[in-house]
């Protein structure tokens, strides 16, 4: 009898450890957290292991077309590339979108610079990149269109010359917006932001308030603060016009990484959804 009860329980604990095992993922892998209208908690946007929750828009190219594996996952990090481009970059501007749209949040991206301007990429894209944010859907991109209508975090990083270059400005690729109560048409708003260089990690965080305020912070300092952003102005080409209704405010939008030519590396990006 004894023998009997001591084979049933070494049979009920093998039965509780296959379930346990079969209910056990075969791959450990982390996936971005469902976004709801919750505020209050981090969620990380970029889950390490793929770009699956992300599309890719790059000019000359259909929306989805993630041409030459410009963006790529290794080593944990969302890296920019251009290795399959061939010989010139040919004004292949791409960003890299979220799939979802936002409207009152706080982002927080880390990134470096590295590496060397591609070959036939503009001088001004040198250690150049960005964030864009309330930008429209890149599914509502035609083929030819150059950059997306919104509103750019800008990334810059030292030219080694000892002169300050700034990060965290802003850019208005076919919007404008408010800087100390006045409309600005100009395409560049610089912020207070001190100079790093290539290949030194940089913490920049974004905090918008749909079409209210919008606060630009740089490992910790607040750099730049603006408001209303809205659809206006030029930079934007071969848009649809019925997409581009100058003076529309911009209330929420995707969130995209940039590409234009210089090798930047992206290991976080996370967003907190504010009231």
């Amino acid at each position: 009898m004894r023998y009997t009860y001591t084979l049933f329980l070494m049979l009920a604990v093998a039965l509780v450890v296959c379930s346990c095992e079969e209910s056990r993922p075969s791959q450990e892998r982390p996936k971005a957290q469902s976004i709801s209208q919750e505020s209050g908690s981090w969620i990380p946007l970029f889950n390490g292991i793929d770009l699956d929750d992300w599309i890719a828009k790059i000019h000359h190219y259909e929306s989805g077309d993630n041409f030459g594996n410009t963006f790529r996952v290794e080593d944990g990090i969302i890296k920019v590339r251009y290795d399959q481009y061939g010989e010139t970059f040919n004004d292949r501007f791409g960003h890299l979108y979220y799939k979802t749209p936002f409207s009152h949040y706080h982002l927080v991206v880390e990134y470096r610079f590295t590496g060397e301007l591609y070959p036939g990429a503009p001088e001004y894209t040198l250690l150049n990149s960005g964030v864009m944010f309330h930008s429209q859907d890149p599914r509502t991109m035609p083929k030819e269109q150059n950059w997306p209508i919104s509103v750019e975090l800008q990334f810059l990083a030292g030219l080694g010359d000892g002169q300050p270059r700034a990060t965290g400005n802003m850019c208005s690729p076919g919007t404008h917006v408010e800087h100390n109560g006045v409309l600005v048409e100009d395409h560049i708003i610089e912020s207070s932001a001190k100079t790093y260089d290539k290949d030194a990690w940089v913490r920049a965080e974004l905090i918008v308030h749909g079409d209210s305020l919008v606060t630009h912070i740089i490992e910790g300092d607040t750099v730049l603060q603006y408001s209303k952003p809205q659809i206006g102005g030029g930079v934007v080409e071969r848009y649809d016009p019925d997409v581009k209704v100058d003076g529309t405010p911009l209330k929420e939008g995707y969130i995209a990484l940039q590409s234009e030519g210089q090798p930047i590396d992206f290991r976080k990006v996370e967003i907190k959804l504010l009231d």
